[in-house]
């Protein structure tokens, strides 16, 4: 069995536990998501949009009251989380496809989407982040946006090792990657509770794949 199987199998049994307290959970410290939305629309106007770890769909059911006229196709591993995310998505269910996969190579042979979102789902592949971010290259139009919020760091190592308890890694890993694959048009990082962690915005555009 690989790692990647074993990750895979490690978050569907983490999930399958905390799809009933998510959304009444997490809001305290998944910052961010909101004003990513914002900054989202105040660049361009989506018509096929994918996430990335959908979980819940709490997310998806945001950006498709944002960008009413856009079809949104949904990834989660969780048949529970998912579960969730029909109930929230019920009323734009003629615009929104939900699907249990996982995110290892592009959906299909050519580019198909003008957005892609991930929210707080990058920290927690591992192994296989590297990998997303490159088939979300590929699957990206080329004036397509990258959108990503997600765990920066922390200055606390026993902050570290309990969130790598709940399978999330906080290493500054996520952003030099991200602008290897896409030129920012908006990114930050920022602090949450005084410091206790960073987090990061980034929103770009593809750079030209480079073929060796």
């Amino acid at each position: 069995m690989s790692a990647a199987t074993t990750t895979e199998q490690t978050l569907a049994r983490y999930y399958h536990l905390h799809a009933r307290l998510y959304d009444a959970t997490r809001w305290s410290f998944l910052f961010g998501r909101s004003d990513l939305q914002a900054r989202i629309a105040a660049l361009r106007s989506p018509q096929r949009i994918l996430e990335i770890g959908c979980g819940t769909g709490r997310n998806l059911a945001r950006l498709a009251h944002c960008f009413p006229a856009a079809q949104l196709i949904g990834l989660d591993l969780s048949a529970d989380m998912l579960a969730r995310a029909r109930t929230h998505l019920r009323q734009h269910r003629s615009r929104v496809i939900l699907r249990q996969q996982i995110y290892s190579q592009p959906l299909a042979p050519a580019p198909g989407f003008d957005l892609i979102v991930l929210s707080y789902c990058l920290s927690m592949i591992n192994p296989g982040w590297e990998q997303v971010i490159r088939s979300a290259r590929q699957d990206l139009m080329a004036d397509g946006l990258m959108a990503v919020v997600d765990f920066h760091d922390t200055r606390w190592p026993a902050f570290r090792r309990w969130m790598a308890v709940n399978h999330v890694r906080m290493e500054g890993q996520l952003l030099p990657e991200l602008q290897t694959h896409f030129q920012p048009l908006d990114s930050a990082v920022r602090r949450a509770y005084g410091g206790a962690w960073r987090y990061l915005r980034f929103i770009g555009t593809p750079r030209p794949i480079v073929h060796r």
